[in-house]
């Protein structure tokens, strides 16, 4: 059946007086139909049967023909029936309708109890670049699904310069409810923090955990003691474990000792736990040891509160902190080995005693080779401790995986050319060239290239490795071709 035949089959049809028979017509009009078959859909908009409208507003964005859609989708927009709107709506902003009528219609529709016909809604005021209703508009920062608040936020944003979307977003932040409130205030540059400020102490104790943690974030910007105080206030008496986690990262910033009771009442809260545990280990050491001490050792905290703790240990560097670590570095939990090794880059960082230097080294360079799991975890820890440089360049010798060779080679400087063991490392950097693990090779080059910065050129002894290293500006490796691309650079232009 030619295009014609069908044209005709499908006329006819979108005049029975089934609703089945004449809605699927409509559709196969929208389809195949010409800009002169418009007249029937706009006549079928009006039809008693909500299928019959659907299918005439589907047809319409189909068949492509602005003008008739303007007369009669805005109406449907406006429909009883869900599906009607939600159909009406799609054609709209596929024929790019953009009258006051469609706009307006879109406006409408933000309210609209269909989630679906919302979401359209906001696709169609975001094809235009309106925000329609700001009021509605604002109001969907606190919808419950991510797809219709998400937009409007996004739309909001884009109309940030328009004078009534600003004032709904700082009336929304003032006075708004839940969600909607915290978004706004979320939404808000920094800059707006100071004509927010009274409202932004009352909403510490609004009902809405999500809106006391927008609130609290801005306030910790602000360097008041009256604000401090007032967070310090919201903390003692938070009971949302997110709410008290963001106050506890805050204040526990600022190293002021009055979080040491709250922390201490959410260390066993699973979601607080781990802020609690930083927030001690930024205060008084003396005052907050004996409650890190247990919280190490208490098996029935959750893993990540563990590991905070063990982290806040390393932070609060109490004469005990070394041994207390040490005796957890082999734990067989994931998660609190991740915090002791963390706790021991601080002490490393921080400059150990005399005497623990030897003992931590040895640890760490032995961890290094044994746990799998928390290779450049160990290896951040072992920078800059050089007691450990004679194990970690027997393990650049023996590694027992490519993982640990490469965290071997990058804690290697290789930038004294007076240095015995230094010229040694040049030496692995460039048997390493070849190595078939690419961390391997990565690490090689960067450990050439710290030899390149002290010296000014390749070591004389192997002619070869710049033709390796101009092999490497071809490997499969993104970073790998440009570390040897810069290396080569380098050796062209000479020292800096």
């Amino acid at each position: 059946m030619g295009a014609d035949h069908q044209i005709a089959f499908l006329l006819r049809e979108s005049a029975q007086r089934d609703p089945e028979r004449r809605a699927a017509a409509l559709k196969g009009l929208g389809r195949i139909g010409r800009a002169g078959h418009a007249r029937v859909l706009v006549e079928a908009a009006d039809a008693p049967e909500p299928s019959v409208r659907a299918a005439a507003a589907l047809a319409l964005g189909r068949l492509g023909v602005p003008e008739a859609g303007e007369e009669v989708l805005p109406l449907l927009m406006g429909d009883p029936d869900p599906d009607v709107r939600r159909r009406a709506s799609v054609a709209a902003t596929r024929l790019g309708l953009d009258g006051p009528a469609a706009v307006r219609a879109f406006a409408r529709l933000l309210a609209d109890p269909d989630h679906h016909v919302r979401i359209n809604a906001l696709d169609g005021l975001a094809a235009l670049g309106a925000p329609g209703d700001v009021t509605a508009l604002a109001a969907l920062l606190g919808d419950p699904d991510s797809a219709v608040w998400g937009r409007a936020r996004t739309l909001l944003d884009r109309c940030g310069e328009d004078p009534a979307v600003r004032a709904e977003l700082t009336r929304t932040a003032r006075r708004g409810a839940g969600a909607a409130r915290a978004r706004a205030l979320e939404q808000l540059p920094e800059c707006c923090t100071g004509e927010l400020f009274d409202s932004l102490l009352t909403a510490l104790h609004d009902p809405s955990p999500a809106v006391r943690i927008q609130a609290a974030r801005r306030l910790l910007r602000v360097e008041r003691q009256q604000v401090r105080d007032e967070l310090t206030a919201a903390l003692r008496t938070e009971e949302h474990p997110e709410a008290a986690a963001g106050l506890l990262r805050g204040l526990g910033g600022l190293g002021d000792d009055r979080v040491i009771e709250p922390a201490v009442r959410w260390l066993r809260d699973p979601v607080a736990g781990p802020s609690a545990a930083r927030a001690l280990g930024t205060v008084a050491p003396v005052a907050v040891a004996p409650h890190l001490r247990a919280a190490l050792t208490d098996q029935t905290l959750s893993p990540r509160t563990r590991a905070a703790t063990a982290a806040a240990v390393g932070t609060a560097g109490r004469w005990d902190a070394v041994w207390l670590l040490l005796s957890l570095l082999d734990d067989p939990d994931d998660d609190l080995r991740a915090g002791v090794l963390d706790g021991l880059g601080t002490l490393v960082e921080n400059g150990l005693r005399p005497w623990e230097r030897h003992p931590v080294a040895w640890a760490l360079a032995d961890h290094l080779a044994t746990d799998a799991r928390h290779t450049w975890r160990t290896r951040n820890a072992l920078d800059g401790l050089a007691q450990a440089l004679p194990d970690v360049r027997r393990l650049a010798d023996n590694a027992p995986t490519g993982e640990v060779l490469a965290a071997a080679l990058s804690l290697l400087d290789g930038d004294d050319p007076a240095d015995e063991h230094s010229r040694h490392d040049v030496r692995r950097f460039l048997r390493s060239l070849d190595d078939p693990h690419e961390p391997v090779r990565y690490e090689a080059v960067l450990g050439l290239r710290r030899w390149v910065e002290a010296t000014g050129s390749l070591p004389p002894d192997d002619e070869g490795a710049r033709d390796r290293l101009t092999a490497l500006t071809g490997d499969a490796s993104a970073r790998l071709r440009q570390a040897a691309t810069g290396l080569l650079g380098r050796l062209d232009t000479g020292p800096r």
